[in-house]
């Protein structure tokens, strides 16, 4: 599957999806906003899938919304000139915030593998994810502040779980550019290195040898934990635990460790 703005190809059971408008640095414009959302559906709707690498093409990750999008909305035009932002038209969100809250609702491991740039509706885009690795290089910046905005693509929910609040008021407020090494320090970035989309494809190949029910329920959970009281997050390890125990991939990793061979996992 390959648009002119995002590119997908499976393999595997790893999906590789490339933002695909190198021209302006992956820039979000309304032909990119609805293409992730396709990507997206295509995504949720495939259990061969087991793991997805999200990333850019060109020179940058994503350089945000795209600024003819910015000049528009002075001239009292929305954002997305096709939908409301006030319509709930995903589940709980907008489609802006939908681009991002939808790898977070992906049943399996989302990494994206970021460079050159990753500013606002950018940087948004990559805390969707569940793993984060950026090339050393890499400029980030919570801009919104800048052009007389907030952050409003899932942003301030996702940041709140990664840094100390102070941090991310700091850089909110201020707008200013921060590097790869600060992310890391910030607890924005999982780690740095050279070849982030190679690392990412590699991390999501370990990901895919593993049995694909406990990788979803495990989703399931690190997500729930973020927001659940201590009793309900208990009982929701129980009954994940509970319904792997006994089916076939669960005997499956059991056997294909003790026998020392590749696992065959299946589907239904």
């Amino acid at each position: 599957m390959t648009t002119d703005r995002v590119s997908l190809s499976i393999a595997n059971g790893v999906a590789d999806v490339r933002l695909n408008r190198p021209d302006k640095l992956n820039a979000l414009d309304p032909d990119m906003f609805t293409a992730i959302a396709d990507v997206g559906a295509r995504l949720a709707d495939d259990r061969k899938v087991r793991a997805v690498v999200l990333s850019g093409e060109g020179q940058g990750f994503c350089a945000g919304l795209d600024i003819e999008r910015l000049v528009a909305t002075t001239e009292g035009e929305s954002i997305l000139p096709f939908a409301d932002l006030g319509q709930r038209s995903h589940g709980i969100a907008n489609l802006a915030q939908h681009l991002v809250w939808l790898w977070r609702e992906l049943p399996v491991p989302v990494i994206a593998a970021v460079h050159g740039i990753a500013v606002g509706g950018g940087f948004q885009l990559m805390l969707g994810a569940d793993i984060r690795y950026l090339a050393p290089a890499t400029r980030l910046a919570i801009i919104e502040a800048k052009w007389g905005l907030v952050p409003d693509m899932a942003g301030t929910l996702l940041m709140r779980h990664l840094a100390r609040d102070d941090v991310i008021r700091e850089l909110t407020y201020t707008a200013r550019v921060f590097s790869a090494d600060e992310a890391l320090g910030y607890g924005f970035a999982t780690r740095l290195v050279e070849q982030p989309r190679e690392a990412a494809l590699e991390t999501a190949r370990a990901i895919a040898d593993r049995s694909p029910d406990a990788i979803r329920a495990a989703k399931r959970l690190l997500n729930l934990a973020a927001d659940c009281d201590a009793a309900t997050g208990l009982a929701a390890e129980t009954a994940e635990q509970a319904l792997l125990l006994g089916t076939p991939n669960h005997i499956e990793a059991v056997r294909a460790n003790l026998e020392r061979r590749p696992p065959q996992w299946s589907f239904a």
